[in-house]
């Protein structure tokens, strides 16, 4: 604490302006003192001795006059062994302790250690005396998990340090000391296991900033194949409610090629989020065969916690995000949904009195977005590593139109965008990404040229569909229906998977080939039929038959068999097959 004080001098919601005596920063922590709790705020505009803060709890029982104290720090997360596997409200209060101490009912003004503090770390030196560090440079290493967790230098110590003394391999807490530096100017530093950082200022330990290129493979074959993400890279899903945001979040946290996986529930409806805190430690890691949660942080805020909450825990889980990359990992971030995010700071921008831009959203809505997606990044350490943060953020407009503020501004700085459509919804298709709607910047596991000549035979089949809706389909031709009954059949047996389907709702990347494969020989064949209900029903066939082998394990006998029989049933019908295809088909093979 520093010796500046305040006093409460107006309540409004949850913003309380206080008058202080004495010098404050931007972002600096307060207290208010109410009975015998302290609820935590955080400064957000200073005028004069008259200072706005945002607090982080519900305020009621504030009064005018109460006393105010002052942190001299900034709102920081503590870093180190131990997070993984955690459930954090956006203070980075761990929920399980603060329900056993408080009940079901959590209570305002209760604040407990984000980590461990009796548990002890294997802890293995890499450093010795004498030697030259600098700031996130590794000391020594604990086993966390299938993780080697480096206890680093931490960041805000800036300059040069020469290691005074190391301790020797051994069990330690958190809070024991491991090492003492000393600075250019001959003062010692003791270092311990964990550290604080200030959750709004980017960790940038690092020599270079890279270019995302290569795929995160998701294991969903739409997102994959037509819409991917790069590792570092940055993606939204908007969509409206019920159509599947949060499934597929869910989804891709259990199935992407990532090692750590955070999900920041800023906002969501309750039920939601006590969903998805119940079925994650129950879900088998595909990579481990152990529980998903022990590579897995959440930091919840449900809608009905203080709105200033949902601000905290997208940076807390950003901080903490940043911090397993410096260990050289690859982290994926999933917040749901960044619209309650907006919703909070519309809010708190109103409150504050500022001149509102579009739907009252604040006029510095899109840099804060901005500047939220570009903490992901793929980056270059000082020892040769990589590490990445892939940011994925659900942004729930009202009514699904994505004309609305929060989803243009997102969309200006992501690099993919898949979108999820009602009408894709109600048909029970997932995911219900629209393949016309979504785009991507990245480049995924198939090459771009022969993506696009695939999507070219949806675009026409959704124009031959929207014709027949006019004019009927016994005023089309066959050709256009052909066509049209080549759009519907990529749809259903490779835009669509089922999640209920153990084999089919995790596609590998080589799976992914062969299928893609046998799709465009189907597209680009040419066939001949003497009417539209005979191409019909031999459509459906070939569909079904492709359905089937989706849902065999890849690799089997049964499913060679299966690939045998579909191209032995294509080759009895097609007539020609087109020179694009030819060579995207020798391309895959």
């Amino acid at each position: 604490m520093t010796n500046t004080k305040g006093a409460v001098t107006g309540v409004n919601g949850n913003m309380v302006t206080v008058r202080v005596d004495g010098t404050v920063a931007m972002n600096e922590v307060a207290y208010i003192l109410v009975a015998d709790k302290k609820l935590k705020a955080e400064v957000i505009r200073i005028r004069g001795d008259q200072v706005q803060t945002q607090v982080f709890e519900m305020t009621k029982g504030i009064k005018v006059g109460m006393p105010v104290e002052f942190s001299g720090e900034m709102l920081a997360v503590a870093l180190g062994p131990g997070l993984l596997g955690m459930i954090y409200d956006g203070l980075q209060n761990p929920l399980p302790e603060v329900a056993a101490k408080t009940g079901n009912f959590l209570e305002p003004g209760v604040y407990l250690d984000a980590l461990p503090r009796d548990r002890k770390w294997a802890f293995t030196p890499s450093a010795k005396p004498g030697d030259k560090l600098e700031r996130a440079d590794t000391l020594g290493t604990v086993p966390e998990g299938a993780f080697t967790h480096r206890i680093m230098v931490p960041f805000g110590m800036l300059g040069s340090y020469t290691v005074k003394s190391i301790k020797p391999a051994g069990s330690y807490t958190i809070h024991d000391e491991v090492a003492v530096l000393q600075d250019e100017s001959g003062n010692s530093h003791s270092v311990r296991m964990s550290f604080q950082w200030p959750v709004k200022r980017a960790i940038d330990c690092y020599v270079e900033r890279l270019k995302p290129v290569e795929p995160m493979v998701t294991k969903t074959r739409i997102i994959d194949t037509f819409f991917p993400v790069a590792k570092g890279g940055t993606y939204c899903i908007p969509g409206p409610f019920g159509a599947g945001k949060t499934v597929l979040q869910q989804v891709t946290s259990r199935n992407a090629d990532v090692d750590i996986v955070i999900l920041a529930a800023c906002g969501e409806r309750a039920g939601e989020v006590v969903e998805t805190l119940k079925e994650f430690p129950e879900l088998l890691d595909p990579k481990t065969g152990k529980s998903l949660m022990e590579r897995t942080i959440i930091v919840c805020n449900t809608s009905s916690m203080p709105v200033a909450s949902r601000e905290a825990s997208v940076y807390t889980a950003v901080t903490m995000a940043e911090y397993y990359r410096q260990m050289g990992l690859n982290v994926l971030l999933l917040a749901d949904s960044t619209s309650r995010w907006a919703q909070a700071m519309r809010e708190m921008s109103g409150r504050l009195e500022e001149i509102p831009g579009e739907e009252a959203f604040p006029a510095y809505l899109e840099s804060v977005i901005a500047s939220f997606y570009e903490r992901a990044g793929i980056v270059r350490l000082k020892d040769g590593a990589t590490g990445s943060v892939t940011i994925g953020g659900t942004v729930s407009p009202a009514g699904g139109n994505f004309e609305e503020p929060v989803t243009q501004a997102t969309l200006k700085v992501v690099g993919a965008f898949h979108g999820l459509s009602r009408e894709r919804s109600d048909a029970r298709k997932y995911p219900a990404i629209h393949p016309l709607d979504s785009w991507s910047k990245y480049e995924g596991v198939m090459q771009p040229s022969s993506v696009a000549w695939a999507h070219h035979y949806l675009e026409r089949g959704t124009e031959v569909g929207q014709m027949m809706k006019v004019v009927g389909e016994e005023g089309t031709s066959i050709d256009d229906y052909i066509i049209y009954l080549k759009g519907e059949f990529l749809d259903a047996v490779y835009l669509q998977q089922n999640s209920f389907d153990a084999v089919d709702a995790s596609v590998s990347p080589e799976r992914q080939k062969l299928s893609f494969s046998r799709v465009v020989r189907v597209l680009g064949s040419s066939f001949s039929f003497k009417d539209k209900e005979e191409a019909r029903a031999w459509f459906n066939r070939l569909r079904q038959s492709f359905l089937d082998m989706n849902g065999i394990e890849w690799g089997k006998p049964a499913f060679k068999d299966a690939d045998k029989a579909i191209v032995a049933f294509m080759d009895e019908r097609a007539t020609a097959l087109a020179p694009e295809a030819k060579r995207i088909i020798e391309s895959l093979e």
